[in-house]
């Protein structure tokens, strides 16, 4: 699926609690890989995973990973 194209990484942290938000938006942080606050999971930055960010954007923050 990756065809060969190194994808950017990014760092995804929960900065705010799911408390009182949507299932849907708990269930979409839950599959960032996100579980406390402070958490943070490394992902690809494909299409899907930025629009799962962009959906919880009030919860998490967003940060680019060097490929070091």
């Amino acid at each position: 699926m990756n065809c060969g194209v190194n994808m950017a990484k990014i760092r995804i942290r929960l900065v705010r609690s799911t408390i009182g938000v949507l299932p849907k938006q708990r269930a979409t942080v839950r599959s960032l890989g996100l579980r406390k606050i402070g958490s943070s999971a490394e992902q690809e930055a494909s299409p899907a995973i930025l629009g799962m960010v962009k959906a919880v954007s009030h919860l998490v923050s967003v940060e680019e990973v060097s490929n070091s």
